[in-house]
Parts: C-alpha cells; sequence; structure tokens
C-alpha cells in the first residue's frame, strides 16, 4: 500500500521554492493565518496550494 502524506514542512517548501528555511517557515506562518488556523495546527498541502497557486497535483508530484 502507497501512503501519501497531506502535510506540507518548510523542507517541502524549501525544495518546491528554492528559497531558504526561514523564508520556507514564515511563509507557513502566512498560509495558517489566510485559512484561519491555530499555531498547533498543521498546513495540509490543499491550504498550500490555495494560498500559492500552485496546483496541487504539481505539488504532490514533487512531495513524491
Amino acid at each position: 500500500m502507497f501512503k501519501t502524506r497531506v502535510v506540507i514542512y518548510p523542507k517541502d517548501v524549501v525544495y518546491l521554492t528554492g528559497r531558504s528555511e526561514r523564508y520556507a517557515q514564515i511563509l507557513l506562518h502566512k498560509v495558517r493565518v489566510y485559512v484561519n488556523k491555530e499555531r498547533h495546527q498543521f498546513v495540509t498541502i490543499t491550504d498550500f496550494a490555495s494560498f500559492s497557486g500552485i496546483p496541487e497535483e504539481m505539488i504532490r508530484k514533487y512531495m513524491i
């Protein structure tokens, strides 16, 4: 059975954008504010895709 992740982490954002890890952390914070999540809640790929405008399929492709 093949398992896929639904949560996106700063390292994933670094890989997708080519920016620094600190920038990725700040960006994920902005996503949390955008989707009205609290600090302890995870950011999903769907949340990040809606914030960034990057298609969800493309994000999933790079996370494999």
